[in-house]
């Protein structure tokens, strides 16, 4: 048995493992790289042939790790593609709304062609979370990572019973709406997610009350929220809270504007699986008043074009969550130079991102050749983070009750070194810290 790492080594985007064992290939993860650095990776072809590969694993349908199976069957991808229900369906908005963005953002060149999405769309099977998959004596099974709707851990297990774990994005206790991660007790090798492996969050109390907070204090100036939101989780999760928070009185009922389809879609979809909530999530969204906020889709670009005559008292939460592309560049543009006005950024902004940029304080950035001051308040609030913090990450692995080898990826280099000093204090467990394209052989 052997692992291959292509993506997310020392860098936080670009998933991809393939594993081979007992004569088969199974790749874990297929996603674009997201790093301003290491876009072009996207465009190269794969270190791998498509056409050998015996099964495809997608632990969920975040583009850093699903939007280049179709650039997979472009190239000849024919097995089957394994992944939970509700990342199925995910997947079926989210691929077309990627090639959309490319198409956007006028690459010379596609990474992939509608009718590709079409043809790896074919492949997917659907697999119910703790049901075993039999794949030529080895087993297979998806537990709930937490992360967002349908997210998944991979176990593995070889005909042998040597079992390897990809963790895939592990998410928080106590996370909005969806189930807390489940846990694993036994493994010989993990490759765990390591995003914010040198950090703790705030509570999500304490990022409720700020979120609260920074609104209240933008609207007494008589400007406009701007929240850069994940189409798929987080603005689910922004979108329950703001509506929990006018319910119980901490928030006047507000006008919130959700720019982004996507988003929209992926809402319904979050709706129709009440069976993954957690208890109040299920409570609360399904209780006939609860439609507290005062919701506006924005479905078409003049809809979009519209909320940039408003000026004050509007929450705007608009994708893309790293203004890489989206709608939410066109309201930086006429909001970020506003004094009155406020950026909340509620999720992770990897390096060379125009939100990496304004998180780390630069004075103007450049939108869309335009060049604009940054004015604006700008808030972090980590709290609302999908991935779980240091701590977390550490409870997690805890349940192991056998002695595994570590594989950790997902992080930039200080926070993958932080997290495993971290490991090294609490347990005994040998770390690795792959390069891309390097190989380990497994007992």
């Amino acid at each position: 048995m052997k692992i291959q790492f292509f993506g997310a080594t020392k860098t936080v985007t670009g998933s991809c493992f393939l594993l081979d064992v007992e004569d088969k290939s199974i790749l874990v993860d297929c996603g674009i790289f997201q790093e301003y650095d290491k876009e072009y990776l996207n465009f190269e072809p794969f270190p791998f042939n498509p056409k050998k590969i015996d099964l495809v694993i997608i632990t969920h349908a975040h583009l850093d790790h699903s939007a280049l199976i179709p650039k997979l069957a472009k190239y000849g991808l024919k097995c089957r593609i394994l992944c939970s229900p509700a990342t199925k369906d995910l997947l079926e908005i989210m691929l077309f709304d990627a090639l959309k963005v490319q198409k956007n953002n006028k690459h010379e060149k596609l990474i992939y062609e509608e009718e590709d999405i079409f043809r790896a769309l074919k492949l997917i099977e659907p697999l119910p979370y703790n049901k075993i998959f039999n794949f030529n004596g080895i087993s297979i099974k998806l537990i709930d990572a937490g992360h967002i709707l349908g997210s998944s851990s991979v176990i593995i297990t070889s005909s042998n019973g040597k079992k390897i774990v990809f963790s895939g994005d592990i998410g928080r206790k106590g996370n909005p709406i969806i189930r807390d991660p489940e846990n694993i007790t036994e493994a010989d090798y993990v490759v765990i997610e390591s995003t914010y492996g040198n950090r703790l969050h705030k509570t999500l109390d304490d990022s409720i009350n700020e979120l609260i907070q920074a609104i209240k204090d933008t609207f007494k100036k008589d400007g406009n929220v701007i929240i850069p939101a994940f189409a798929v989780g987080r603005t689910q999760d922004i979108l329950y809270i703001l509506n929990k928070a006018v319910k119980q009185g901490m928030l006047e009922p507000i006008n919130v504007y959700l720019d982004s389809p996507l988003a929209e879609e992926a809402t319904r979809i979050y709706l129709s699986y009440p069976e993954v909530f957690d208890d109040e999530a299920k409570k609360q969204i399904w209780n006939k008043n609860h439609s507290a906020i005062k919701l506006h889709f924005m479905e078409t670009v003049d809809d979009s074009r519209r909320i940039n005559e408003i000026k004050s008292r509007a929450v705007i939460i608009a994708g893309s969550g790293m203004c890489q592309g989206g709608r939410v560049v066109y309201h930086l543009i006429h909001n970020l130079h506003r004094e009155e006005c406020s950026v909340i950024f509620a999720g992770f902004q990897a390096r060379g991102t125009l939100g990496r940029k304004i998180v780390d304080g630069e004075k103007e950035v450049h939108i869309l050749g335009r060049t604009v001051p940054v004015r604006a308040k700008i808030y972090t609030i980590g709290g609302f983070s999908a991935h779980g913090d240091q701590k977390e990450l550490l409870d997690w692995l805890s349940t192991i009750q056998t002695n595994p080898e570590l594989f950790l990826v997902h992080g930039e280099p200080e926070i993958i070194e932080s997290f495993k000093e971290a490991i090294d204090r609490q347990f005994h467990f040998k770390c690795y810290i792959p390069e891309r394209l390097s190989v380990y052989e497994l007992a």
